[in-house]
């Protein structure tokens, strides 16, 4: 079974765009480079940087709650949230 994984990408304007997706990787990449498998809101706003992925989560009801919690944030609590994995992974470093 796959896990499943919300990632937060920035824009070129600052922005943040939530999603989840069971590889981060490959979904960044198609973020970035390929236009059909793209969000259209990332696409306009090239080029992207992954700037939080989340623990993983076993199903993808789970994911999409927190998806969906994150994405009723105002952009400053979602800097937050980016702020302390940062943080986090610093110290672990």
């Amino acid at each position: 079974m796959k896990n499943w994984w919300v990632y937060i990408i920035q824009c070129r304007n600052k922005s943040l765009y939530t999603g989840i997706t069971t590889d981060v990787e490959r979904r960044l990449d198609e973020h970035q480079n390929n236009n059909k498998k793209a969000s259209k809101y990332c696409a306009r706003l090239r080029p992207l940087r992954l700037v939080y992925k989340s623990s993983a989560y076993e199903n993808k009801s789970d994911a999409s709650k927190e998806e969906y919690r994150i994405k009723q944030l105002c952009h400053k609590d979602k800097l937050k949230i980016i702020k302390k994995i940062y943080e986090r992974t610093s110290r672990n470093s």
